[in-house]
């Protein structure tokens, strides 16, 4: 099982404490994830964010619906947070969220790594396409939702 790496990054106008806010509240999630996936969030609203928060969503890939488990291992207001994968399709997840100024907006980086049964072939054909195509949804609506 080899790790993989996958990085995004944008610049919003929203200033740091907005723009961690909306990343900081999980029903967010839904918003910004492609209609394909069928994302849920089935924790209920009000979650109380920080290390240790579990999180449980529904979502489709390729068909096959799945149940997904996250746990906040870091919060580090508002410099970003960290969200591992503790029951979903991965065989490892690891979800870094950082965010820093920059000229009077906010820079989100997404930094990715991950491990998937199937290695290389599965990855090639179905988890990086699917990233980016996912990825690529998530910045126009937070460009959208934060200004971009």
């Amino acid at each position: 099982m080899r790790d993989r790496v996958f990085t995004a990054s944008q610049w919003v106008s929203s200033p740091l404490d907005r723009t961690f806010s909306f990343f900081s509240d999980a029903h967010n999630l839904e918003r910004i994830t492609p209609p394909f996936v069928g994302f849920r969030v089935l924790t209920p609203p009000l979650i109380e964010m920080g290390a240790g928060t579990l999180i449980d969503y529904r979502l489709r890939l390729h068909g096959i619906p799945l149940r997904w488990r996250s746990e906040i291992t870091r919060w580090d207001p508002p410099s970003g947070f960290v969200d591992e994968q503790r029951r979903g399709p991965y065989r490892k997840w690891i979800h870094e969220h950082r965010f820093h100024e920059e000229d009077g907006g906010t820079r989100v980086e997404d930094h990715v790594t991950y491990a998937v049964p199937g290695g290389a072939l599965v990855d090639r054909w179905f988890v990086r396409p699917d990233l980016e195509r996912i990825f690529d949804y998530r910045r126009r609506v937070i460009a959208e939702i934060l200004g971009g």
